[in-house]
């Protein structure tokens, strides 16, 4: 087992009515935390790293790192580039190496964003690298930055699009959100009742920090196999951080590195669990 493409991870998961987590990573203890519950769980998943999160993980540096430990894992690793906002940075992903690749046209009107997915899906033929795209829009931003206002996923829309586009994944928007939720989000499981009927390729759920583990395991019963988990593991290291430096006596790098890998270790292991839908929520909360 090593590294391998999302496309296949994905349809396993929905053979065996389970989501795929896609853990965004900052740094080498974030990677490390993600291939030990991995590991422990003897469970695949997903390394990942949006296009707004490079100015701080240049991505000259982060890929090698991301690719070493998807090759050398114990369990099954695909690495992508999430909401990637530039055609050239999906292919500095694609020549990476990255397995796969998100395409975020969701600001574009709906030709634009056909038209550009297209090119993203032929570029990555040439690889064999997995394609993801969005579809309506997903509230807040991934840094934070920006407040979208949240539009749901015209199901109509959606099967003409993956239609049209030949993406391998859809990413789509049901009242789910970036960042931290204001308030506990009221997913419109109708909206995505509908897609799942439509659209025959794996959904995918971005904005998951702050959704219930009883709502994860009802989008996967929609269709939805990839869940998308960035705050919550950026929350996790932080915090873990936060605590070392409370505790009493000296300090150094190399217990603080600990810490964090910790931090982020326990935080994507609880998802893990949640999303393999084998175990009963009250045995994981």
């Amino acid at each position: 087992m090593s590294i391998c493409y999302m496309k296949g991870l994905l349809q396993d998961a929905a053979k065996e009515g389970r989501a795929v987590g896609a853990f965004s990573v900052g740094n080498m203890e974030m990677i490390l935390g993600a291939v030990k519950a991995a590991e422990e769980l003897n469970t695949p998943i997903i390394l990942q790293i949006a296009e707004v999160r490079l100015p701080h993980s240049p991505l000259h540096l982060m890929a090698p790192m991301m690719m070493k430990a998807a090759k050398n894992a114990k369990v099954d690793i695909a690495v992508h580039l999430d909401h990637g906002l530039k055609i050239d940075t999906v292919q500095q992903a694609l020549d990476f190496g990255f397995t796969s690749v998100m395409f975020d046209g969701s600001r574009y009107d709906l030709p634009g964003n056909i038209r550009l997915t297209s090119k993203v899906v032929e570029m990555a033929a040439k690889t064999g690298a997995t394609t993801e795209a969005e579809l309506g829009v997903v509230g807040g931003s991934e840094d934070g930055s920006v407040n979208n206002k949240i539009v749901c996923t015209d199901p109509e829309v959606a099967e003409s699009f993956a239609k049209k586009t030949g993406v391998d994944a859809l990413a789509v928007a049901i009242g789910n959100a970036h960042g931290h939720y204001a308030a506990a989000p009221k997913l419109r499981y109708d909206v995505l009742e509908e897609i799942s009927k439509r659209v025959r390729i794996p959904l995918v759920l971005h904005g998951g920090t702050g959704i219930s583990p009883a709502d994860f395991r009802r989008c996967i019963e929609y269709g939805v196999h990839k869940i998308n988990i960035a705050t919550a593991n950026f929350d996790a290291l932080t915090k873990e951080a936060e605590r070392y430096f409370e505790q009493d006596g000296s300090y150094n790098y190399f217990q603080l590195n600990e810490a964090m890998v910790q931090g982020v270790y326990q935080n994507i292991k609880r998802h893990i669990l949640i999303f393999n839908n084998q175990i009963p929520l009250d045995k994981i909360l």
